[in-house]
């Protein structure tokens, strides 16, 4: 590999974790004390980059150092014994495996039904009627991490960054799984992207990727009232059909989100797709996918 194609390969990767956790490139820029138009020079593949300043973006990102420069990105499985090799020695290791396994063992996987995918895709709408029909009750893990937090999501990130934000989810994860045997969640659509957190979900929870069309995605986060993160990104592109000229940007970093994110989304049990379906509908076909309960 050319020093240029490697330069290439690494502004990919950077641009692909960003996407991944739902970073806008300012953010990104703001937490790693660099400028918006370095970043933007390194992502494009035009721009080096000193130790000390890949180190700052590592960590804004929640990153090993080492995952930005590696050759290939390594699977999610190997990245959780990594994480757990780089703080235990192989006997603590042995024995905290021995003692999850055998508490998650204690309660039936089927008993909790937790819903993965971008937002705008319904997955509060689905898993709220779902946990209805079921007689169970309904979670909102962002919710459950502003209540620990005791702040709005974006305040987190604002003010403390990507780590503590991390940290509030696999809390509050954990904290949910140890009260309740029963549940429906709705996660964040970035949960995934942080192996530990979603390794966790995927061993206690029956997984739902709850799915739509790009196009479906931006008219509901539309009528939500927000881009949050697919914005600031000032890249330009065919425009699809019925969105204004301003919005082609967003309608990009939606797209590379969600290309970065299907293969994560994809390790879940099962996928609901909820285009052009009512809800009525699309909680009768979850139902019916479910496992017994």
């Amino acid at each position: 590999m050319t020093d240029e194609q490697f330069l290439r390969a690494f502004g990919e990767r950077i641009r692909g974790e960003r996407a991944r956790r739902g970073m806008s490139r300012k953010l990104l820029a703001d937490h790693a004390g660099i400028s918006e138009r370095y970043l933007t020079q390194l992502e494009s593949g035009k721009g080096n980059v000193s130790i000390v300043l890949l180190r700052h973006i590592a960590e804004a990102l929640n990153l090993p150092l080492t995952r930005l420069v590696e050759d290939a990105p390594p699977s999610p499985e190997l990245e959780l014994v990594r994480q757990f090799l780089s703080r235990l020695t192989p006997a603590q290791l042995r024995e905290v495996y021995e003692s999850l396994t055998a508490k998650e063992g204690s309660v039936s996987r089927n008993q909790r039904i937790a819903l993965v995918g971008l937002r705008g895709a319904g997955k509060t709408t689905l898993g709220a009627k779902t946990a209805e029909a079921l007689d169970l009750p309904f979670f909102e893990l962002d919710r459950e991490i502003e209540r620990i937090a005791g702040t709005a999501l974006g305040s987190i990130l604002e003010l403390y960054g990507q780590q503590a934000y991390r940290r509030y989810e696999l809390q509050a994860l954990q904290e949910l799984l140890a009260a309740q045997p029963r549940l429906v969640v709705a996660t964040g659509g970035s949960l995934v992207s942080e192996t530990a957190t979603y390794e966790l979900l995927l061993r206690s929870c029956f997984t739902v990727w709850v799915r739509t069309t790009p196009e479906e995605h931006m008219r509901r986060v539309l009528a939500q009232g927000d881009l949050r993160p697919m914005a600031n990104v000032g890249r330009a592109s065919a425009r699809p059909v019925g969105l204004k000229p301003d919005l082609r940007p967003a309608m990009d970093d939606l797209r590379r989100i969600l290309e970065e994110r299907s293969e994560l989304y994809a390790r879940a049990d099962i996928q609901i797709d909820t285009s052009g379906k009512s809800v009525t509908k699309s909680v009768r076909e979850l139902l019916k996918a479910l496992p017994e309960l």
